[in-house]
């Protein structure tokens, strides 16, 4: 039997042609696989206890805004149906200490920022918080260095009390993205013995050591921060995120961090993590958020600025394969130009 009396181009069998549901806007919609939608979205948001705003020039359309500037943009998130905020600060470097003590005090500028979102928006915005000492750090290190080495346990302790401090002030989810061994039990335990039982964690399971983080790091300071770090031997985080050559480990590190308490796992960067999305959801069927980085975003904003793409397909078209993938939702810098499409 022939390919074409198969398909039944010419042949006496029914006729075919998949480009039939491809014909109209609507049927395209209707017969649609995937979507995205608002809710399936989380708007990263950098604050800096500045009176205005002040661009980021690595990430063109994106500010480091004032406590003020993160208000308005959570009230517009509400508006728009995006599901969460997630925030990080950008901290003077007067304040950043080799041991990020600053990260506990209550009255510093993300738990005031918290506070001030929360008495907008109350319950109708999630407040996301990352928990890793890399904005308070003189060295740009997500953890406590000593000896030349971003030593772990002495960090979880640590990072035990950002958390609670963070969920006191105020946030719906705590983020621990420092990807040290043993946290997220150490943090459930720490914010349980708080009082804080209601308070979710979303563990950056799988965070790989990328290069797509170079705009994000320059956002907060860390970079520079990191070039101190240089000259004593760990410039790179590569002793504690994931090497991107590896799959199989990010299924353990999701398994480890599930079975410590996490409530909601992440993959960092997304769009280079595909495959990585993809196991996780399939092997674990748990909510599994996507992180679409800095870098990611700056490339198709310097292609869009160069005429070399449609900036607004192409924005549509990156998240729509990171939810195709298998992710409940996406950290996207795009998140309000998306949502205003949906």
């Amino acid at each position: 039997m022939s390919t074409s009396e198969t398909r039944g181009s010419l042949g006496r069998f029914p006729t075919t042609r998949l480009r039939r549901n491809r014909q109209y806007e609507w049927l395209r919609d209707m017969v649609a696989e995937t979507s995205v939608s608002p809710h399936d979205l989380v708007w990263p948001l950098f604050v800096h206890d500045k009176a205005e705003n002040e661009p980021i020039v690595a990430m063109p359309g994106v500010d480091r805004l004032p406590i003020e500037g993160v208000v308005k943009a959570a009230a517009d998130a509400k508006s728009l149906g995006i599901s969460a905020i997630a925030l990080f600060p950008v901290i003077p470097s007067q304040q950043k200490t080799v041991d990020g003590e600053h990260a506990l005090d209550p009255e510093n500028l993300i738990c005031r920022t918290i506070q001030a979102v929360r008495a907008e928006t109350g319950n109708d915005v999630g407040i996301i918080c990352d928990v890793a000492l890399d904005p308070y750090t003189t060295h740009g290190h997500d953890g406590l260095l000593k000896n030349g080495c971003i030593v772990n346990d002495e960090t979880v302790a640590v990072l035990q009390q950002q958390a609670v401090v963070l969920a006191q002030a105020g946030c719906h989810i705590v983020a621990p993205s420092d990807m040290m061994d043993g946290r997220v039990r150490a943090i459930r335990a720490a914010l349980d013995e708080n009082q804080k039982e209601e308070i979710g964690i979303l563990s950056y399971a799988a965070k790989y050591a990328s290069a797509f983080y170079g705009p994000f790091r320059d956002a907060l300071g860390s970079h520079a921060a990191l070039g101190t770090a240089k000259s004593l031997g760990v410039a790179d985080k590569k002793t504690y995120q994931m090497d991107s050559a590896n799959t199989d480990e990010a299924l353990r590190e999701v398994a480890f961090d599930l079975d410590e308490g996490a409530d909601l796992v992440m993959v960092k960067p997304a769009m280079s993590c595909l495959d990585i999305i993809y196991r996780v959801k399939q092997t674990f069927g748990v909510p599994t958020l996507a992180y679409q980085v800095s870098g990611e975003y700056a490339m198709i904003q310097a292609a869009t600025a160069n005429g070399w793409l449609d900036g607004d397909r192409a924005a549509v078209e990156a998240v729509l394969a990171i939810k195709r993938s298998g992710a409940d939702a996406i950290l996207t810098y795009f998140a309000p130009k998306i949502a205003r499409q949906c």
